[in-house]
């Protein structure tokens, strides 16, 4: 599946961006939400998201890159959106945070960066519709795939399989035509693509060539 990142998208025309996702059919949007604290960014909040949500019925993919996400799930889930997939540094209490976005009724999730152990998905794993393997450091889009990735997403694989659950894993930096198979092939189920698909008259054209590996 795909979830392109709508932080690469152009923002001065995003009619016409959720257009083509619409008519090409993408499996999921993918919203970076930056506070400044967690991530060296700040991107936007639940007031964009709600006013983006009209413009699609494909479900919103919100990833907080943000401090103390339990303040916000109520806002966000207010605001549209499906899934919401949390940093596990991030939060004092994950299984709490994790049971908030659950008790909406939205599919929740877990995001690991290169550096974090998956040792947190030993109690939470059961819990979980979607880990987010981070392929990169959190916080800009454009960055180069850290390939130590790979070996990360088999090991998740490994262990959803050994628990024979069905929770989806989400990889999410970096992502290229020229890389998207081998993350496929190591047990990804969606890509998150921002700067490989949000290009100047080449939307349409990225996706059809992502969803052909899919």
């Amino acid at each position: 599946m795909i979830s392109p990142s709508l932080l690469s998208a152009d923002f001065t025309n995003l009619e016409k961006e959720f257009k083509i996702m619409n008519e090409e059919k993408v499996d999921f949007i993918h919203l970076d939400i930056m506070d400044g604290n967690y991530v060296p960014n700040i991107s936007y909040g639940p007031g964009i998201v709600k006013s983006l949500r009209p413009l699609t019925e494909i479900p919103f993919d919100t990833h907080l890159m943000i401090e103390r996400p339990e303040n916000f799930i109520e806002e966000f889930v207010k605001a549209g959106s499906d899934i919401i997939t949390i940093h596990p540094m991030a939060t004092k209490h994950i299984d709490r945070t994790l049971s908030l976005i659950k008790g909406y009724g939205k599919k929740a999730g877990l995001a690991l960066n290169p550096g974090d152990s998956l040792d947190v998905l030993n109690y939470n794993l059961e819990k979980l519709d979607l880990v987010l393997i981070m392929s990169v450091n959190p916080g800009f889009g454009g960055q180069k795939f850290i390939p130590s990735a790979l070996r990360k997403i088999k090991e998740v694989k490994q262990l959803i399989e050994k628990r024979n659950l069905k929770t989806l894993i989400e990889v999410d930096g970096g992502i290229k035509l020229d890389n998207a198979k081998k993350v496929l092939n190591a047990g990804a189920d969606i890509l998150v693509a921002g700067s490989a698909i949000f290009e100047k008259d080449k939307t349409r054209e990225n996706i059809k060539a992502f969803k052909e590996l899919l």
